[in-house]
């Protein structure tokens, strides 16, 4: 007997098996039978490896129905048992076996097998069969048994041992290689997977250094197998990306992420890095706290916010701070303790309207933005040029005297009335209007100063543009705009909780008495203490900022309400006399609102008379014209206001159709004293006789000044020697006396 013989069985296996990971098992299989079946008295020892078992129903006891694998010895290879032994596996003997393991000895067959199973052994010449129990090892599952086909052996029970023995080993053998194959399967499908991840990903050791990453990263990070994290970012970043790591060490939560910009690349780039915990094995660059590192590049998004934040804090035309950026820093300065000077300019753009309307918004765009250039060279660098809105810019000076502020208010003025600016041929001239402003940190807000220049500015618009105003708040005309500010608040605040209320003044006829009282409507203004603010100071204000139509739209519409709610009163009265303002003559909203209104109150309209100044009537020609043709069909009247007050001229009375011309006060309070006025307001008079239009002379404080009105031919007076404006609520009579005879009116009951 060879030395190979006298080795137990086991070892010689156990050879076979070493170092055979990488061998197919249909390599090694045939080598572990042909071994077994030299060593043990029988033709063939075979090996069938069943799938593993799935879960059936209760009711199901069929075996695994998937094909097992077949091992035989090299020289039964061929040899009809394979398909006998993968035949047998259906038939009811094996399938019993198979669910309810147990050795069996097939011998002789008759005796054990039922009759269709002993005709297919007999088939293939099949004298003995030993079948062991199945063998489970983990997953792997076995059948081993051994075949006779010399005449009806009988197993021996040192033979069934050894087999037994040996089938155990081959079934750990095969387990502990299913497992490793497993595992080195799923390593390689998890390294697939890794690498085939659209993110960037890595492993990151407990030395903040990466020991494994996929394409992407290789391709995108700045960073190598072996290079410290910590290198991509700057050292600012440091201490934000070591805390994000260490909460995920520390297990206080299992993932976690930071935003980061890099260094090493060209422009602003952002990764958002999030660490998860990997696996626990040791890692080629050592350590065992390996976090699982995935980078998504966010530069994108902040590019989008930096771009909105551009867009809500800059302008898109010219490229400068808009107004909410320069009321932001405006309000940071007010908010620091030093005391530092900051000052503001307010800036606007003489006749620019102008330019539009002849050239085209994109003329006006152009010099926009050579202004914006223009204005960034002639301040200093730290000094902040915003673009306010429309042709409004701001210049904030901080850290520089009043001496300073006024030369570079004068530099600006000086340098931009000498800017040239050529549009198709067309040379537009161009001067700005200056308002300058000191910021008091005693404010409590920076509208305070922002309206302090705004008024200055308008103050240079008044005076005759191309020019700088310093505000101080001693300086009447200051004191004027800025009241006038104020006040278009309390305008808005008044419509919006019903604080105007309706006054009226008698105009007295001079000559012919018809009995009805022929009155002017006018309007007061409550402020929320219950204190009456001068219309003198809202109606101004009302007008520049763009108030007036919803003004005379409440005006008009209370008016009619009342006389809708006193129609006996309505109908006494003579005439009742409403102001329009040049704003809503120009409004073409206003104007077909009027229209409407006046349609739908047929009974009222034909006592109205609508007044409108002359400056209002030259600026607003084709607008007053129309007024006119809108009211004649419904029988109203209309008057000119403050004639003699504007322009000194009578020529373009022919272009207007109206019914009564009021004489200016300021012809009116000297008159008894002044040549000069009697002759003006003698002419006016001669001017209504022959243009078939009645006079009005307004500011009438005395019986004299009548009397000297009536002498020159005036049809109409109004004044405080007439009577004082009164509450349209305590109007008790629409009919009315002869003024001159008596001192005071006898129409009015109570105030006066």
């Amino acid at each position: 007997m060879s030395a190979a013989s006298t080795r137990p069985l086991a070892y010689e296996l156990a050879e076979i098996f070493e170092g055979s990971a990488k061998t197919p098992l249909d390599e090694i299989m045939p080598r572990v039978l042909a071994t077994i079946s030299s060593r043990l008295p029988c033709d063939c020892a075979f090996i069938l490896s069943l799938p593993k078992r799935r879960r059936l129903p209760s009711r199901q006891a069929s075996p695994d129905t998937q094909t097992p694998a077949l091992y035989l010895p090299p020289e039964f290879a061929s040899f009809p048992e394979r398909v006998l032994l993968y035949t047998l596996v259906k038939q009811p003997l094996f399938g019993s076996l198979i669910r309810h393991p147990r050795q069996i000895e097939l011998t002789p067959l008759s005796h054990y097998v039922a009759q269709e199973e002993r005709a297919l052994l007999r088939k293939f010449n099949l004298d003995s069969l030993l079948l062991l129990p199945l063998l489970t090892f983990g997953e792997t599952r076995l059948l081993v048994g051994a075949l006779d086909c010399s005449g009806g052996r009988y197993w021996h029970q040192d033979l069934v041992a050894e087999l037994r023995h040996n089938s155990g080993l081959i079934a750990a053998a095969l387990e502990f290689r299913r497992k490793d194959r497993a595992q080195k399967f799923s390593e390689d499908k998890y390294q697939g997977l890794f690498h085939q991840l659209p993110l960037a990903c890595a492993l990151v050791n407990d030395d903040n250094r990466l020991c494994l990453l996929n394409s992407v990263a290789m391709q995108n990070l700045p960073l190598e197998n072996g290079d410290d994290l910590l290198a991509m970012v700057r050292t600012e970043e440091h201490s934000m990306l070591l805390n994000t790591l260490r909460v995920v060490r520390e297990g206080v939560l299992t993932r976690s992420w930071c935003e980061l910009p890099l260094k090493t690349l060209r422009g602003p780039h952002w990764l958002k890095l999030s660490f998860s915990r990997g696996p626990g094995q040791k890692l080629a660059g050592g350590g065992n706290q390996s976090l699982l590192m995935m980078a998504e590049d966010v530069s994108e998004r902040y590019r989008l916010a930096d771009e909105l934040s551009f867009q809500a804090n800059y302008d898109a035309l010219t490229g400068l701070p808009n107004r909410l950026h320069f009321e932001q820093v405006l309000s940071r300065l007010l908010k620091t303790k030093d005391n530092s000077q900051v000052s503001i300019a307010f800036i606007d753009l003489d006749q620019f309207q102008v330019i539009n309307n002849i050239s085209g918004y994109q003329a006006g765009d152009r010099l926009l933005c050579q202004i914006a250039n223009r204005l960034k060279e002639l301040v200093r660098k730290e000094d902040l040029v915003a673009r306010l809105g429309g042709d409004e810019f701001g210049i904030l000076m901080c850290n520089s005297s009043l001496d300073t502020v006024k030369q570079a208010a004068e530099r600006i003025c000086r340098q931009l009335f000498k800017h040239d600016f050529n549009w198709e041929g067309r040379q537009h001239n161009v001067s700005v209007s200056i308002g300058l402003a000191c910021l008091n940190k005693q404010d409590i807000d920076i509208y305070n100063v922002v309206g302090q220049a705004d008024a200055a500015c308008h103050v240079v618009k008044d005076r005759g543009r191309n020019d700088w105003h310093l505000y101080c708040d001693t300086d009447p005309q200051i004191h004027r705009r800025y009241t006038e500010m104020l006040a278009s608040v309390d305008i808005v605040s008044a419509l919006s909780e019903d604080r105007f209320e309706l006054y009226f003044q008698p105009i007295a006829p001079l000559h012919d008495y018809d009995g009805g009282l022929h009155l002017e409507i006018l309007l007061r203004m409550q402020r929320p203490d219950g204190s009456l603010l001068s219309p003198g100071i809202f109606l101004p204000a009302a007008e520049r900022y763009n108030l007036a139509p919803r003004v005379d739209l409440w005006v008009v519409e209370h008016l009619l309400q009342w006389g809708t709610a006193h129609p006996t009163l309505w109908r006494e009265l003579s005439m009742v006399s409403v102001n329009l303002s040049a704003t809503s003559l120009g409004d073409p909203q206003f104007m077909d609102w009027l229209e409407m209104r006046l349609l739908a109150e047929p009974e009222l309209v034909d006592k109205l008379c609508f007044e409108i100044t002359e400056t209002a009537a030259l600026s607003q020609l084709q607008q007053a014209t129309r007024l006119i043709e809108l009211l004649r069909p419904l029988g109203c009247k209309l008057a000119l206001d403050d004639f003699g007050s504007g322009f000194s001229s009578f020529a373009y009375l022919k272009c207007l159709d109206v019914d009564f011309v009021k004489i200016d006060g300021q012809f009116v309070q000297n008159l008894c004293a002044n040549r000069a006025d009697q002759a003006i307001v003698s002419a006016i008079c001669q001017l209504g006789l022959d243009m078939e239009f009645e006079t009005i002379a307004e500011f009438v404080e005395s019986e004299s000044i009548g009397h000297q009105l009536r002498s020159l031919g005036v049809d109409y007076a109004q004044g405080y020697g007439i009577a004082a404006p009164a509450r349209l609520a305590t109007l008790v009579s629409g009919l009315s006396a002869p003024w001159l005879p008596l001192r005071q009116s006898q129409y009015v009951s109570g105030e006066i």
